[in-house]
């Protein structure tokens, strides 16, 4: 859905007029939240997506979206949730229906409603949080973090620890993007509207975000903040900076390999291009 569908227009309104005067948004408000959870439901079955990438490429939010959100935790008290011997106490409920949508949750994990989960998503123990979209056959490994809003595409892997980082405020603020095929190694943080493109793979431990530099080692070009190309090999790096207090390096990410469109590393041969470049594997 890449704009708005004639039979959500009415939806956004209503939300949109909520949200222009959330000061008096209450918590009981019933009608409100009647409106505020038709677009939740929306999220949750994966009918609408808070943020996608349009026909030339760029990401287009969806506020109205984001906004139903904010409400959502205005409009909802907070309640006690019991899962076998855990109890919770939250504002949302978590997903239901996780077999019969087709997907695999490990004890440990859990996603919050508002969250879409695709056919074939496996989710070891990990988090998904509300409005974040998680594509067909992607698997998000232990202890890795999807936040609020994060769109994940098909067929990726998020390795272990892994963090996605979130945003909901301002509404038109651009969340994380991770494109089909991406391959995430662990323990990297991909935040603060970052973007990993179709099939890059992005070496361990690696920050991705708009305030770090991303640098073409053959070329020495400086590429988009925060954003990793498609189908290359991205890693963590530093560069050496002069300051009036001395002589410091401060991080980067490093494309070290291009690869061909739809060119896929196995994980030896993706090994052996890291440990190429002096990379921990």
């Amino acid at each position: 859905m890449t704009g708005m569908p004639e039979d959500y227009k009415a939806l956004a309104h209503a939300v949109e007029d909520l949200y222009d005067h959330i000061a008096d948004v209450r918590t009981g408000d019933k009608e409100a939240t009647e409106t505020v959870e038709s677009a939740i439901d929306l999220l949750d079955r994966g009918v609408v997506r808070v943020a996608e990438i349009d026909g030339s490429g760029s990401v287009v939010v969806h506020e109205w979206l984001k906004k139903a959100i904010l409400l959502l935790f205005r409009l909802r008290a907070i309640e006690t949730i019991e899962v076998g011997p855990f109890e919770y106490a939250d504002r949302l409920p978590l997903k239901h229906g996780l077999a019969a949508a087709g997907v695999r949750v490990v004890p440990g994990a859990s996603a919050r409603w508002g969250s879409f989960l695709a056919p074939g998503v496996v989710l070891m123990p990990s988090y998904v949080n509300i409005g974040a979209y998680v594509g067909e056959q992607t698997m998000v490994d232990t202890w890795a973090t999807v936040a609020s809003c994060a769109q994940i595409g098909a067929r990726v892997h998020l390795s272990g620890g892994v963090g996605i980082g979130g945003v909901l405020e301002p509404p038109n603020a651009v969340p994380v993007v991770v494109e089909d095929d991406a391959f995430v190694g662990s323990r990297c943080m991909i935040v603060e509207g970052a973007r990993v493109g179709q099939g890059a793979v992005v070496g361990a431990g690696t920050i991705v975000s708009p305030s770090i530099p991303v640098i073409d080692v053959e070329t020495g070009e400086e590429l988009s903040r925060g954003t990793i190309p498609p189908w290359s090999v991205a890693v963590s790096g530093s560069r050496r900076r002069e300051f009036p207090g001395g002589e410091f390096f401060l991080p980067c990410v490093l494309i070290i390999k291009r690869m061909k469109e739809g060119e896929r590393h196995d994980k030896i041969t993706l090994n052996a291009v890291l440990r190429e470049h002096g990379v921990s594997t």
